[in-house]
This record gives structure tokens, C-alpha cells and sequence, in this order.
């Protein structure tokens, strides 16, 4: 029996694993797996790779090789029981001979659950839970979200001073957080499958909205860049520029912009405060990413416009998800409450 120790260290590489490759393996969820040795060994470790690749568990299984037999698996999704583009992950575990699979969080999609069921069947000891928490507030949140509701799972992300203002009285707003900030932000918007600005953030910033690495060349992955409004923007926009694809939506109504998104899993809103108000008072953001600058500014220009909150009792509640230092600055991580 594999010590409970080294299954909860197992689960956390499994995590860094599935965070390695988030936003490259639309449609399936990104997912991290770690096969250990009877001995309790690492032997293998895997992440699914991008659409019509192998599963986590097959990398990982491909990895560890014989060491797999009568070892564990530590899986952050339990294995899929179908045959999509890839044969069903149960059949690879099976097949190698581990004696035992641990899992966090159960396959919400009823074509690919069952695998628990058919490992219990195979002999196989089969535990879930573990590490459910912070796989279902990681890696795998937007996935998770998109199956129970079956639409994109929607972040604001803004940068603001700590009395709340996103720019100088003048309009200057570069930069209001620190290096490692905006690091965090391109990271970010490097696994999202789509970033929103509005046209006034086009007019006001002409931003490119692009991913860039801490040397500041292009990362390997761009998201769809997303304009939203009714103004017609500039052909020369950088926005516009071929470092990404860019999709120009003629609305003002943020239902209509998510259903024109229907196909993404991870949409994230980085309008200014027009942009924003609209989405919040249309019920459709789903977390607040806040950076928080030790910085006072004053003046006129808010993070958020009017979300339709006439007292401090109709106040929309939210609550902390995480509170995370980058450099002077604090990201402050929020869910509806």
C-alpha cells in the first residue's frame, strides 16, 4: 500500500502537470497524472496533450514503463471510460497492471464517466477525493464550470490602484501594478481561449492584447482576442495586427458576446469600466481577478462603472478565493457569494 504521503505529493506534481498545459488541450480538460512504483517512487509522470494526442494517464503509463505494474496511478480527472479520438485511459491502466488509482475530482460528462466503476471491476482499488479542492479551483475550474453549465466560464481581470482607480486623472495607466504583475497577467492570458476589450479600451490603450514571455517575445500560444461595441475600430488597431486572430462583435449586450463565444471554455474580460458594469450587471462574471497596486491616485476613472447597486443592500456579495503576493503588488482572487 502506497503511503498516503506520497500520494498527496504525487497529486500536487499531477497538479502542476495539468496547470503546465492548461489552454492547450481544448476540448478535453487539461489533466496531470503521475504513475508511482510499488516502492512509492515517482515513474512516470504525464499531462494530456493537445486535441487528437494521448491522456495524461497514457503519457504518464509511457513514461514509468514496467515500473507500472502494482504500482498507483494519481490522476487529477478520473480516467475516461470512452473511445473519443484516443482509447479510453481505463483500458491503458488495466492493461499495465497498476494496482491501484487515485483520483480528485469525478468526470462530470456522462459519455466519459464510469471509469471508477470498470477499475473496481478490474480489481483494481480506486479512491477519489483527493485533492479535490485545489484541482477544482485550478487546472480544471473553467473545464468544470463549462459542464455544469454549459457555457464559457467568464473572469474580469483588471489592475487598479488601492483606491480603486485604473488610471490617472490624466488617463495614464501604464503601469499602475509591478513586472511581476503583468508577468502573472501574460501567463494568464497565455492558457485563456479568449480575452474581451471594448471598443473605448481600443480607442483609449490601442492594445494588442497578445501574450508575451518575461523577454518579451510572443508566447507559443495566443488566446482570441474579442472586440466588443458598435464603433467601427481602426484596419491599423493593433488589436487587429497578425499576432493572434481577433473576432469584432457588434454589441452591447454581454449574453450575446458569451453566446458568440459558446465554443470557448476560458473567457476573460479585460475592458475598461464600461465593458466591465455591463458584464456585471448581466450576471455573467464568474470570477474577479483584481491586482492591487500600493498606489493612490485619486480622480475620476474607476475600475467598474454603475452594476446597478442602489445601496450598500443590494451590494453584490462576493468572496475571497485566494489573496496572493506578486511582487509589491496583491492579487486578489474572488467567486460570487
Amino acid at each position: 500500500m502506497t503511503a498516503p504521503g506520497a500520494v498527496e505529493a504525487a497529486m500536487r506534481l499531477a497538479i502542476a502537470q495539468a496547470q503546465r498545459v492548461k489552454g492547450t488541450t481544448y476540448p478535453n480538460p487539461p489533466v496531470g497524472a503521475v504513475i508511482l512504483s510499488p516502492e512509492g517512487e515517482v515513474a512516470g509522470v504525464g499531462a494530456t496533450e493537445p486535441t487528437g494526442g494521448p491522456h495524461a494517464e497514457v503519457v504518464a503509463l509511457r513514461d514509468a514503463g514496467e515500473r507500472a505494474a502494482g504500482g498507483t496511478a494519481v490522476v487529477t480527472l478520473e480516467p475516461c471510460n470512452h473511445h473519443g479520438r484516443t482509447p479510453p485511459c481505463v483500458g491503458a491502466l488495466i492493461e499495465a497492471g497498476v494496482a491501484a488509482v487515485v483520483y480528485a475530482v469525478a468526470d462530470p460528462n456522462p459519455v466519459a464517466a464510469g471509469g471508477a466503476g470498470r477499475l473496481h471491476e478490474a480489481g483494481i482499488a480506486v479512491t477519489d477525493g483527493v485533492g479535490a479542492e485545489a484541482v477544482a479551483s485550478g487546472p480544471l475550474r473553467e473545464w468544470l464550470h463549462k459542464q455544469r453549465t454549459g457555457r464559457p466560464h467568464v473572469t474580469w481581470k483588471f489592475a487598479t490602484s488601492v483606491d480603486g482607480r485604473s488610471a490617472a486623472a490624466d488617463g495614464s495607466s501604464q503601469w499602475i501594478t509591478s513586472d511581476a504583475a503583468r508577468a502573472d497577467v501574460h501567463r494568464r492570458r497565455a492558457a485563456a481561449d479568449a480575452i474581451v476589450v471594448g471598443t473605448g479600451t481600443v480607442f483609449a490603450d490601442n492594445p494588442t492584447l497578445t501574450a508575451r514571455l518575461p523577454d518579451g517575445a510572443l508566447a507559443e500560444r495566443q488566446p482570441l482576442r474579442v472586440v466588443v461595441g458598435k464603433r467601427e475600430i481602426s484596419s491599423e488597431a493593433s488589436v487587429l495586427n497578425d499576432d493572434s486572430r481577433t473576432m469584432v462583435i457588434r454589441t452591447h449586450d454581454p449574453h450575446e458576446v458569451i453566446r458568440a463565444l459558446s465554443d470557448r471554455t476560458d473567457v476573460v474580460v479585460e475592458g475598461g469600466p464600461t465593458l466591465a458594469g455591463a458584464f456585471l450587471r448581466a450576471g455573467v462574471i464568474d470570477r474577479i481577478l483584481a491586482y492591487v497596486a500600493p498606489i493612490l491616485l485619486g480622480g475620476p476613472i474607476t475600475a467598474v462603472d454603475d452594476v446597478g447597486v442602489p445601496s450598500i443592500a443590494r451590494a453584490l456579495r462576493w468572496r475571497y478565493d485566494s489573496v496572493e503576493p506578486l511582487g509589491p503588488d496583491v492579487l486578489l482572487s474572488l467567486i460570487p457569494g
